[in-house]
């Protein structure tokens, strides 16, 4: 069995993200000063250009470095880091031990709406042979349903969808709707992060405090 690195960056580590207001060379700098401190090779560091669909890609060394229209990655390359980038939306890690599959995952709203949390594990258990009792879940820090707040027509979509207990006065519970999606299809190993991005005075990035803010990670590698 091997072990699974889960690194988790905060705004202490900058923003490692190039699409945002930001200049390369600082991301450059970001992201090497991340590889030093967690002892990882940033040239082999696999990320997406994120754009809250559902696409999701296998990737091994001979994939390119940049994903392109993508939100969640998936391998079962050891030593092959592989990143989600985010600043309220979750920012997922799922993996199997046994199979020794790792993947993460962009679930923003609109992602969560087309369950991509739900079929990148199918894929795994599809593709890789993965089975569902033995994928473990982790939602990291992310923007909770005390600060969520959306407009009436899509807390309507919530509760048609998924049920009344997801959304109260318009504040939807994000988290849930991911947890129900691993749950239906036989994932109960999961962890949720509390920490809101929004509230918390925690040292992550948040979009709904400020557009312009960098973003932080979670970056997983197979040892």
């Amino acid at each position: 069995m091997d072990t699974i690195k889960k690194i988790i960056t905060t705004k202490n580590d900058g923003n490692i993200a190039y699409h945002v207001n930001d200049l390369k060379s600082s991301v450059d700098k970001n992201r090497l000063k991340l590889s030093q401190k967690y002892n990882f090779d940033m040239s082999k560091l696999r990320y997406m250009n994120q754009v809250h669909g559902e696409n999701i890609k296998i990737v091994d060394f001979n994939s390119p470095l940049l994903i392109d229209n993508c939100d969640a990655l998936v391998t079962k390359e050891k030593n092959l880091p592989i990143m989600v980038m985010v600043a309220d939306c979750i920012p997922i890690l799922l993996y199997d031990n046994k199979k020794d599959v790792i993947a993460v995952v962009h679930a923003g709203r609109n992602s969560t709406f087309l369950s991509i949390v739900q079929k990148t594990a199918l894929m795994m258990i599809k593709e890789l042979g993965c089975k569902a009792e033995d994928i473990n879940a982790y939602l990291g820090p992310s923007i909770q349903k005390c600060c969520y707040e959306v407009s009436n027509e899509l807390e309507n979509i919530v509760i048609k969808s998924y049920g009344k207990e997801f959304s109260q006065n318009r504040y939807i519970d994000l988290q849930a709707i991911n947890v129900k999606q691993l749950n239906d299809i036989g994932i109960f190993n999961v962890e949720v992060s509390r920490i809101c991005t929004k509230c918390s005075n925690e040292a992550y990035f948040s979009y709904r405090n400020d557009k312009d803010c960098g973003r932080f990670s979670i970056i997983a590698i197979l040892k």
